[in-house]
C-alpha cells in the first residue's frame, strides 16, 4: 500500500494506491500517466478522489471515466466535474480496506479538503493534501484567508507524525530556500535540505515528507518558534498571533526569489 508518485505536466504528482487488483488515484490532472500506470500493473481504477477544483487536478477525471469501476469523490463545495460524490470534514470512507477521513482545508481554495488514510499493523497513515501543504511550504492563498489557511495547516499538523504526506506538486527545494531564510539557525532544516538535494539530483521524489519533519522544519506550520516570529516581524507582520506570523510569511514567499 505504498503510495506511487505518477509525473505530471511540470511538478504535479497524481498519487496512486493500489492492492494489487484496485486502484485509487489522486487528482489526476491529466488521464496519461494514470492509463499507464494502470495497464502497467494491471489494475483496475476503483475510485477517484479529488482535493479541489484547479484544472491541474481534475484535467483527466472525465478521460478515465470509461475505466473507472467506483465513483469520483470530491469537495461538497466546489465545482468538479459531475458526476461525483460530495464530500465535506468528517465524512469517513473505505478504500482498499483502509478507512479514509475527510478533512477540510480551506486557504489554497474555498472549498479545498484533504484525505487522511489511517495507519495499521503494516502501513503508516498517509495524507493526502492537494495543494495545501507541501514539504517546507504550503499552498498560495487563492480563494481562503490567512486564517483559514492558518487554522488548515494547523489542523493537518496535529495528525500523527508517522503520517506520509503525498503533495501534490515537486516544490520542495524551492520551499526549503524560502524556509532557510525564514529560520536560518535550524539545523533540521539544514540537514533536510542537503537530504532533498540528494535525492532531486538522482532523478527521485522528494515526497512523500514525514509529518513529524514538516513540524521540524515547515515555517508555516512553525508560525510561534521565536525565529520565525522575529523574521516574520521583519516582513511586515501585524503582531506575534499564528494567523499574523502566517500571512506575513506567506507574502514574503510570494515575492521570494
Amino acid at each position: 500500500m505504498n503510495p506511487i508518485a505518477l509525473p505530471a505536466f511540470t511538478d504535479n504528482y497524481i498519487w496512486m494506491l493500489h492492492d494489487g487488483t484496485d486502484a485509487v488515484v489522486v487528482d489526476p490532472g491529466e488521464a496519461a500517466p494514470v492509463l499507464a500506470a494502470l495497464d502497467e500493473r494491471q489494475l483496475a481504477l476503483a475510485a477517484i478522489l479529488v482535493t479541489h477544483h484547479h484544472g491541474d487536478h481534475v484535467g483527466g477525471v472525465d478521460a478515465l471515466r470509461d475505466r473507472l469501476k467506483g465513483p469520483v469523490y470530491g469537495p461538497k463545495r466546489e465545482r468538479i466535474p459531475e458526476p461525483f460524490v460530495a464530500l465535506a470534514g468528517g465524512d469517513r470512507l473505505e478504500l482498499l480496506g483502509r478507512r479514509v477521513t475527510v478533512i477540510d482545508v480551506p486557504g489554497h481554495t474555498a472549498g479545498h479538503i484533504a484525505y487522511f488514510v489511517d495507519g495499521d499493523a503494516d502501513s503508516t497513515p498517509l495524507l493526502f493534501c492537494g495543494d495545501t501543504l507541501f514539504s517546507a511550504g504550503c499552498g498560495r492563498l487563492f480563494e481562503g484567508t490567512p486564517e483559514q489557511m492558518h487554522a488548515s495547516l494547523a489542523a493537518l499538523a496535529a495528525l500523527p507524525g508517522t503520517t506520509r504526506v503525498c503533495c501534490a506538486h515537486e516544490y520542495t527545494l524551492s520551499n526549503l530556500r524560502f524556509a532557510r531564510a525564514v529560520e536560518p539557525g535550524n539545523a533540521a532544516l539544514a540537514r533536510y535540505q542537503a537530504d532533498c538535494e540528494a535525492l532531486r539530483a538522482a532523478g527521485t521524489p522528494t515526497l512523500p515528507a514525514l509529518l513529524a519533519t514538516e513540524r521540524a522544519i515547515n515555517p508555516f506550520l512553525r508560525c510561534a518558534e521565536p525565529e520565525v516570529v522575529a523574521s516574520a516581524r521583519a516582513h511586515g507582520a501585524a503582531g506575534t498571533a499564528g494567523a499574523e506570523v502566517f500571512a506575513a510569511l506567506r507574502r514574503w514567499k510570494n515575492e521570494f526569489r
